[in-house]
């Protein structure tokens, strides 16, 4: 699927793609507006109104900013994060895709919409730090990733060849900007949650393993490939 003599730089989004998605769609969606209820001292019925206030938000830099929300709704967001960071966790065989990375060597970037808190909180608990060679957060270019200018911006900090670039990202509209500005090599994630269904990428190629993009000389239990007697090997968490 990918020819890796083709790719110098591989940019990666974070939540949905290395990490699990499961634990932002429960924070927000879930212990966020339980827990305002209760700090507020609100009625149960008011949940879903956060619900609402927090989607209203989805695609803009307020949607990704923890001090916009800690902010607007009077909580400590990271507080509250580090109330269930025990979901924080690594999708499936991510940790064995890095550390291949590391040994073919092309640019590792780390392009995500998570601003800084978000990353101090995560970064230190899935260990990702160690295999990229750059971070960038659309916090600090002051643009999302859904706008075209978040494209220029990067390549501004952090210069590659759009034709020599794999971007892996669970977000169809980020997908679409980045396939607007010239990305070659495009990539989604069937399942960013592990706990929801899969999703259809109409417009793209959407990952189950990252095995499955690996050279095929890599050996079995590199790859994930299902053994002689049907287990399968690098399974991570």
């Amino acid at each position: 699927m990918i020819d890796w003599r083709a790719i110098d730089t591989v940019l990666l989004d974070m939540d949905g793609t290395l990490l699990d998605l499961h634990f932002d769609s429960h924070f927000w969606l879930e212990h966020l507006p339980r827990r305002y209820v209760e700090l507020h001292r609100l009625d149960e019925a008011s949940q879903e109104q956060i619900r609402a206030r927090i989607l209203r938000e989805r695609g803009t830099l307020n949607w990704y900013s923890l001090a916009y929300w800690s902010r607007e709704l009077g909580v400590d967001i990271v507080a509250l994060k580090r109330e269930i960071q025990h979901l924080i966790g690594l999708r499936s065989d991510a940790l064995d895709f890095l550390k291949w990375l590391r040994k073919a060597h092309p640019r590792v970037v780390l392009a995500t919409n998570a601003d800084r808190e978000s990353l101090e909180l995560k970064l230190p608990l899935t260990g990702l730090e160690g295999y990229l060679d750059a971070i960038v957060s659309s916090a600090d270019l002051g643009v999302p990733k859904e706008a075209q200018e978040f494209w220029f911006a990067l390549q501004e900090v952090e210069p590659f060849d759009p034709t020599r670039t794999l971007f892996i990202d669970d977000n169809s509209d980020v997908l679409e900007s980045a396939r607007e500005y010239g990305i070659r090599h495009l990539l989604g994630i069937k399942q960013p949650d592990s706990t929801r269904p899969e999703k259809e990428l109409e417009e793209f190629i959407a990952l189950d393993r990252f095995a499955t993009i690996l050279p095929e000389e890599l050996p079995s239990e590199v790859r994930g490939d299902t053994g002689p007697h049907g287990e399968k090997g690098g399974e991570i968490g």
